[in-house]
């Protein structure tokens, strides 16, 4: 019956289905010298995991190291220059030729802008001297149709003249 439960136990232990009492019990079995036969080859595993229980690392574990330390300035040093280099120019202001070119910029883009407004009036103007033009094309083509019609009534009406 013992046998037929621990064979169960393995079962269960090879699909991670075991509880700690279980495998305690696995374990007590495994390691004592009444081993079934067949289950002979579990029990290599089973010896290996009390050992390894047993096993403790001796050797000394450095807690800080020369290079986090060194890492450490770095990262100061980096941050420092970053702070530098933002607070540095908003605290001494802009100097005179930074502020000479601002300034240049700013009416060389009020020029541009001036160019670019006459030169959208000038289209404007003649997009109207345009859409004039089309009319009078459109009046054109119109009284030309009435004087076509004109000389068709000037035919028939010296037909009917010479006729009578």
């Amino acid at each position: 019956m013992v046998l037929n439960n621990i064979e169960k136990l393995i079962e269960k232990y090879n699909n991670a289905e075991t509880t700690l009492k279980e495998e305690a019990q696995l374990k007590a079995y495994f390691l004592s010298d009444d081993v079934a036969p067949h289950l002979e080859h579990y029990k290599p595993m089973f010896q290996y995991f009390s050992n390894s229980k047993k096993e403790q690392y001796t050797k000394d574990v450095p807690l800080k190291s020369i290079k986090t330390k060194l890492y450490q300035w770095i990262s100061v040093a980096a941050v420092t220059v970053l702070m530098l280099g933002l607070i540095v120019p908003k605290v001494l202001g802009p100097s005179e030729q930074d502020l000479r070119d601002q300034e240049m910029a700013l009416a060389t883009y009020n020029q541009t802008m001036e160019a670019f407004n006459l030169i959208s009036l000038g289209m404007n103007k003649g997009k109207t001297q345009l859409t004039n033009l089309a009319l009078v094309s459109e009046n054109i083509n119109e009284g030309v149709e009435q004087a076509s019609r004109l000389e068709e009534f000037n035919v028939i009406t010296n037909r009917i003249l010479k006729n009578k």
